[in-house]
């Protein structure tokens, strides 16, 4: 369906060697990394959601394209370009409502949505960069350095709670920027918008850190206290009367029993 969707844009809009080749390395990249992704969890079909965010990964996939075709000077039809990320976009509210009511919520299928929107984002931003400047490349870039840091810093790949303002900020993200490039927008307001849409990601981005490192440092006290009864006597040679210092003062411990 990938090639078919580049196909219909080539005869229709075209498409130059760039948007073709970012087409086809995106579809490629989808299969191996989804196909690998479905033999890792026991997984041999996709549910009727994960087949919902599949299509929405297809038409990111032309929105892909047609960016890389816009970003080399090719010239690109804004009107199908905002079409295709909008209805991705749409989308998005699709397929968890259908994982809900078929009651087939999966760590892959939310993981799958969550890589798709990360996608889409980072393809708008790039393409709203061009004329509100390389800051909006941060709000494509988050995810990815969020993901980068926490190879150095395991506790970030802990679980989040659910909020339910987490995916609000995240389509916010979307919308802002599908309607900054569709060119709607005057200069000051598309400015004001997408910096504004920046800021809650920094926001929540923010806030999703601070927890994590709350409950890695309360972990850390936890397991410290678990294993504080275990701890070796001190090597004085009086065993289990050793005096111990509190707070300045020597205090002779009871005996072991």
């Amino acid at each position: 369906m990938q090639f078919v969707l580049l196909s219909m844009l080539a005869a229709g809009v075209g498409l130059n060697a760039a948007g073709w080749a970012v087409g086809v390395v995106y579809a490629v990249g989808t299969w191996v990394l989804l196909g690998r992704a479905l033999r890792r969890s026991g997984t041999t079909f996709l549910g009727p959601a994960n087949q919902v965010t599949l299509a929405r990964a297809t038409l990111v996939g032309g929105v892909a394209a047609l960016a890389a075709d816009w970003l080399t000077g090719h010239a690109v039809p804004v009107v199908v370009f905002v079409t295709l990320a909008a209805v991705a976009l749409a989308l998005d509210a699709v397929d968890g409502q259908v994982a809900r009511r078929t009651n087939s919520t999966s760590a892959l299928g939310a993981r799958f949505d969550m890589e798709v929107d990360a996608v889409l984002i980072l393809v708008l931003s790039a393409v709203v960069a061009q004329f509100l400047g390389p800051w909006v490349l941060a709000i494509g870039a988050f995810r990815y350095a969020f993901v980068a840091a926490s190879w150095a810093l395991p506790w970030l790949r802990a679980a989040l709670p659910h909020r339910m303002s987490r995916k609000t900020v995240a389509a916010i993200q979307g919308v802002v920027l599908a309607a900054a490039s569709s060119g709607i927008l005057p200069y000051p307001m598309a400015m004001a918008v997408v910096g504004t849409a920046l800021a809650l990601l920094i926001w929540s981005f923010s806030r999703d850190v601070a927890w994590l490192w709350r409950a890695h440092e309360i972990q850390r006290f936890v397991a410290a206290a678990v294993a504080l009864p275990y701890a070796p006597e001190s090597a004085s040679g009086t065993g289990g009367n050793a005096p111990r210092s509190i707070g300045g003062n020597k205090v002779l411990a009871g005996p072991r029993r």
